[in-house]
Formats: structure tokens, sequence, C-alpha cells
């Protein structure tokens, strides 16, 4: 008999790992060709593995919640043939570490916390994620939860690798080695003492649900990382909201698509970008990445109140139809949770309609590693002042608010204001009798 090994496949450039959410076959299992072995989860978007032979399960090198990179054996499959080793050939990328029998990972641990030491959490007080080989190695070594917590992580969103915590055992003997004293309280690093929750026999306790804890530790990451800073500026869409009035049932009986007004701000969005390239980057420690592509991030809300960015690609090369067409198709897409790993990837700044739910600004956080977000404020009907050559009168024009947050270390004030005043100059000149 032959065996094959199932690997993570390759699901974009920017995926580097995936954690494993649930095991869809058992070990001992018969697995025909396409069937789904394993569900996993890319940053917000959940997908399967198949299987490209026709076999048995013969044995699953992970558990679920395991974090796993590109080209890692998930299981292997045994097939019929002479006794070799299959591999995958759509796989070219091989496992960057050695694998450990999830069973023995599990068994060094459990022993040992018997012989008395400090217990490491699969999760952290942080909200980092670490994987059962980073676990065994800080047991093994007596590295403690607080010494595991302060190792600075290279993985994706900050999470400690394999090599992150070799390194600091490396260098362990030049660190002051943080231990805790099990008959005090823990102090946090702000000095701020942790208040114990009460619950009473009334309360509902809900857990979190995998997509929420990946957003928290998403966003938290983000505020760690970034030195966020907001520009707010006010814009007359008078025109914009007239003219869209005007067009809209010919939109929809020529293109069969409705027209929102999403599609008007995005467009601006990506000229803009055009025109302030250095907005239009990515940061990787103290490098600047200045993305060819204009790839908008528009935020879209889900029913079970989760948040996802499904990504408009080359964005800058779309027309008013074109726009309208993306901007629709992604945003059902992810309402029927029917986005691929794909349409999430490769954004380099996203848009955000917190005006939808009634707000009239709002301070987004960073996307990261973007340095730009855009929140666009809801459309209200407001008493201006209006200039004309004959004087200034009081009228009704309809106003929203753009929200720009971005990231201080790399887009000074300067530039993050004249990026919106341009957005703004642009939907205020626009013509009641352009086409579309």
């Amino acid at each position: 008999m032959s065996r094959y090994e199932l690997k993570l496949p390759r699901m974009g450039e920017s995926v580097a790992e995936a954690t494993i959410t649930k095991w869809l076959k058992e070990v001992g299992d018969i697995i025909e060709l396409d069937d789904s072995i394993v569900e996993i989860a890319t940053d917000k978007v959940d997908s399967e593995v198949p299987s490209e032979v026709e076999g048995v399960l013969l044995e699953r090198l992970f558990i679920e919640n395991d974090v796993v990179k590109v080209g890692e054996i998930l299981a292997i499959i045994e097939i019929g043939g002479d006794d070799i080793l299959v591999e995958s050939e759509s796989i070219a990328i091989p496992p960057e570490v050695d694998k450990i029998p999830v069973i023995e990972i599990e068994k060094s641990v459990e022993e040992t916390i018997q012989q008395g030491s400090v217990q490491i959490e699969k999760t952290g007080e942080s909200g980092k994620f670490y994987s059962p080989l980073v676990r065994n190695i800080a047991q093994k070594e007596g590295v403690s939860m607080e010494e595991l917590e302060s190792i600075s992580g290279t993985g994706n969103e900050g999470r400690v690798t394999k090599d992150d915590i070799i390194k600091y055992l490396e260098n362990r003997k030049n660190q002051p080695i943080i231990t805790r004293n099990v008959s005090t309280p823990k102090v946090e690093s702000s000095q701020v003492t942790k208040v114990p929750i009460s619950i009473s026999g009334e309360d509902e306790v809900i857990e979190m649900t995998r997509m929420g804890k990946m957003i928290s530790n998403h966003m938290m990451h983000s505020i760690q990382t970034s030195a966020h800073v907001q520009s707010f500026i006010e814009v007359d869409v008078t025109n914009i909201v007239t003219w869209r009035n005007k067009v809209k049932d010919q939109f929809i009986a020529r293109e069969g698509e409705k027209l929102t007004f999403t599609p008007v701000f995005m467009q601006a969005v990506a000229l803009a970008l055009k025109a302030f390239p250095l907005i239009n980057i990515s940061t990787d420690g103290e490098t600047v990445i200045k993305k060819k592509n204009i790839n908008l991030g528009m935020a879209t809300a889900l029913g079970n109140g989760n948040l996802i960015v499904p990504v408009i690609k080359n964005a800058d090369q779309l027309n008013l139809v074109g726009m309208a067409k993306a901007v629709n198709s992604l945003a059902i897409k992810a309402r029927n949770n029917d986005l691929s790993p794909g349409d999430i990837q490769d954004g380099t700044y996203t848009v955000t309609n917190v005006g939808g739910f009634g707000s009239v600004m709002g301070t987004p956080i960073i996307n990261q590693p973007q340095v730009g977000i855009l929140a666009l404020g809801t459309i209200r009907k407001v008493p201006a002042v209006i200039e004309t050559t004959e004087g200034d009168f009081i009228g009704i024009r309809q106003k929203m608010f753009l929200s720009h947050s971005f990231d201080h270390r790399v887009v000074n004030g300067a530039m993050g204001g004249l990026f919106i005043k341009h957005i703004k100059d642009y939907l205020e000149a626009w013509n009641l009798n352009a086409s579309f």
C-alpha cells in the first residue's frame, strides 16, 4: 500500500496559514475522490480541503483549533499500490518545520503539567493562540505563560511561531525571566487591576464565535501596531442624491443592477488613491511597500453581527457600471456566505459605511497591514449657507461626513487631510447630467 500526504493548499499570496475548525472524516473512514476532509478558516472565510485521491484516512496530524501553515501535511491517506509516499503535486511548498505527532505533544504537555510546572494555555490573556508545538517547547524549557505572552511573534496577527520561541530561548540568558508568584494577583502591564466580573443566575453567558475572536484579535493587533489619527470633513452631496434619484430606474432597466451611493463613493476613493499613491501602501516593520494595484476593501455587515471585508480588485480601472456590479456582487456573496479566500485578499485600502446604521461619523480601526480606512457617514438634510454671485443664502442641502483614520507613522496630517479633501472636491463637483 502507498500513502498520500494531504497538505494545506495555497490560497493566495497573503495567506500563510489557516486554522482547523472541524475534521469531516475520522481515522479509518473510506475517502472518495473530491471528498471534503477538513474545514479550515483563513482570516474570516471558511473553506474545505478536498481529497485528490481515493483511499482510507490513516492519520490526522492536527487537531481542531490548531494553526497550520501553507504546505504543511494535514493528514495521511492510505491508497492502493506499492509502499511509497505520494506527495500532492498541487503543493510545491515544503513544510517549514518538522511535524511532531499531536498525540506525542499532548502527552508530553500532560506529563510536564503533572510534574508541577505552570500550565501553558492554548490562548493567552492577550488573545494570542499558541499551537501545540509552541506550548510543548515552552513546557519543556520551563517558559512561563507570562514569558510566552511577552514574546513578539512574527506569525499571522502577531502569533508566536516555533522560530520565535527558539530565538527567544537562545537569547534568554540576557533577558530577565518573568515568573508569577501564585500567591500574588497578577498586575497588568498598564498597572490597572483587572476587576472580576460578577455573574448572577439571571445573566446569560455567551461564548464569542470563532469569527468574533479573530476580528477581536485583528483589531487589537491594529491598535497596538498603528498610530491611529482621524481627520473629518463634511461633504455636500446634493448633486449626487439628485442625480441618482433621476437615473436609478434607467440604471436598473439597462444594467439589471441597483444603483446605490456606494459605487460613486468607491470610485471617488479609487481616484484619490491614484492621486495620493503614498496612502495606497503597506508597512513591514520599518519598510514601506508601495502597492501597484488599487484594491478597495468594502466592509460588509453580516446577518450574525460580524463583519467581513471583500475586496474590489483594480478599482481604479472600473467605470461606474463596473463598480456597481462589483459592489453588488460582493455584497450578495458576503450575505450568502459564498465568498472565496480570493475575494478577501490583497486589499490595499478599506472603506466602511457607518451611515448605513444611521451614524453621522465614526473612527474606524485600520485594517492591517494597510495604513488607512475611510468611514462614510449617513446622508442628512441640513440647513446650509449657499454661496452665490448674488450673495449668501440659507437652503436645504444633502450633506455627509467622511472620517479618515490613517497611520501617523507613515502618513502625516497634511497628506491625510488632503486625501479626503480630494474626495470631497470630486463628489461636490458631480455633474447632474452625468451619464453612466
